[in-house]
């Protein structure tokens, strides 16, 4: 755990959660952000680890970056240092979550859509209302079109109206709606899932995802074939994966 109470890093059994601690609505400030990119950088290391969760303490998630780090003086090191713990995000070979239990607005949307899987509580609301206050939100407008498509894109960056987590699932930008008396267990058998398979196989599941996505299907079927039968087929695991299965029993991963 840092000494720092913006951000808060624990893990446990091969889980990181990174925690926004910022009361009352967890808007980062710069300081706040280059914290993050420093606990990111440290998570990046270690090859043991199988995820990656975003939490937010109370009753938002992350309602953006603070407004007054806007200022034309400080803009460019805002955005640089905002572009940066983005790139981090999005570094992870592993699964990175985002369990969004409230207002997820601007650049905390950002953060989240920035995650592979977004956890929603059905009390959770999403939304760029950067338009407002004459902004846009760069980050923003290069994924959501790879989510949702561009017209839908162009809605929630132009409109800057607020959607709930029903809404951000029917779009696709949302992976779950959770009941909210179900969402902390809901989270964590979702993380226990995930953490009963080996780091390495999880690293390979998800670069045959992101790998391929712009290829034509044929050149995507050979490379993740030579991705399954060079790679996967000669990892300890993958064989410990079979041998288990017949021998009903447990996995022991080895990580190799």
């Amino acid at each position: 755990m840092t000494d720092e109470k913006t951000i808060i890093v624990e893990k446990e059994n091969n889980a990181a959660t990174i925690s926004f601690a910022r009361p009352k609505h967890n808007v980062f400030n710069i300081d706040m952000m280059t914290l993050f990119c420093e606990e990111l950088e440290i998570l990046l290391q270690d090859d043991d680890l199988k995820c990656v969760l975003l939490k937010g303490q109370g009753a938002s998630w992350c309602a953006g970056v603070d407004v007054g780090d806007h200022k034309p003086e400080m803009a460019e090191h805002m955005i640089n240092t905002f572009n940066r713990s983005l790139l981090l995000i999005e570094s992870f070979k592993i699964p990175t979550i985002a369990a969004v239990q409230g207002a997820c607005l601007g650049g905390g949307m950002e953060y989240a859509i920035a995650c592979d899987v977004v956890l929603a509580s059905e009390k959770a609301k999403f939304g760029q209302p950067e338009v407002k206050l004459g902004f846009l939100p760069p980050y923003a407008a290069i994924r959501l079109p790879k989510l949702v498509g561009p017209a839908k894109s162009i809605e929630i960056c132009c409109s800057g109206k607020i959607y709930t987590a029903a809404q951000g699932l029917s779009m696709g930008f949302v992976s779950q709606c959770i009941p909210a008396d179900q969402f902390d267990s809901a989270v964590d058998a979702f993380v226990a899932e995930i953490q009963a398979s080996s780091a390495l196989i999880l690293r390979l599941n998800k670069q045959a995802v992101n790998q391929h996505l712009s290829m034509q299907t044929a050149d995507a079927i050979e490379s993740v074939s030579n991705l399954f039968l060079k790679t996967l087929m000669k990892t300890e695991d993958t064989l410990e994966g079979i041998a288990s299965f017949y021998e009903k029993r447990k996995p022991e991963w080895k990580n190799k």
